[in-house]
């Protein structure tokens, strides 16, 4: 499984985001629904690569946050909350958000508890730079499309008034493309990490 610790940047100078991130993730499926564990920290307890992605994506795009991953294992039985919850997974994430606590300029984000670990944390932080990098107009056209529907882009644009033209252009320059094409490839890296944390 995996575990993610997410706090927030510089908590004690900004008012507290956790409620509206809370909210955000509450659409991401997870086995232990996000929530607030101490101070401005969250933490959930998932199952999918995919979903763990959408839920580092959304933190990202916030732009306040130290993502931290875990793979590990979950002590059972399972609780019913991450609070009383623990294991390797909940050790690794610890660490994890830690490291990325210390990341300087690099997109603050960090995959720990496998050899593999590093593999996914390096595409993730390449795919996340993309993420982080985005104006407010190019998250509006990206947020009326979706990957694979065809027609998205005339569409967006005629919902937000501009031409086809413009969206087009916020789509190359936001790395949209890009980042889909390389989610599939974070998913197995992390999928991968998990399960060598399970087998050793």
């Amino acid at each position: 499984m995996f575990v993610m610790t997410i706090d927030q940047q510089n908590s004690r100078n900004s008012s507290d985001d956790v409620p509206l991130l809370l909210t955000k993730l509450s659409a991401v499926e997870t086995i232990l629904h996000f929530e607030r564990t101490v101070g401005d920290e969250i933490q959930g307890v998932l199952n999918s690569a995919q979903s763990v992605i959408e839920a580092a994506f959304t933190a990202l795009r916030m732009g306040n946050w130290h993502i931290g991953i875990g793979v590990g294992k979950i002590s059972l039985p399972m609780p019913e909350n991450t609070r009383e919850a623990g294991g390797t997974a909940f050790i690794a994430a610890r660490g994890a958000v830690e490291r990325a606590k210390k990341s300087g300029n690099r997109v603050p984000l960090a995959v720990a508890g496998s050899e593999n670990a590093a593999d996914a944390e390096a595409v993730l932080v390449l795919i996340g730079a993309l993420v982080t990098d985005r104006s407010e107009s190019e998250w509006r056209v990206l947020d009326l499309i979706s990957p694979g529907v065809r027609g998205g882009q005339t569409a967006a644009a005629a919902t937000l008034g501009i031409s086809p033209q413009a969206v087009s252009k916020a789509v190359r320059r936001s790395g949209w493309q890009e980042e889909w094409a390389a989610r599939p490839a974070a998913e197995y890296l992390l999928q991968r990490a998990e399960t060598e944390s399970r087998e050793s």
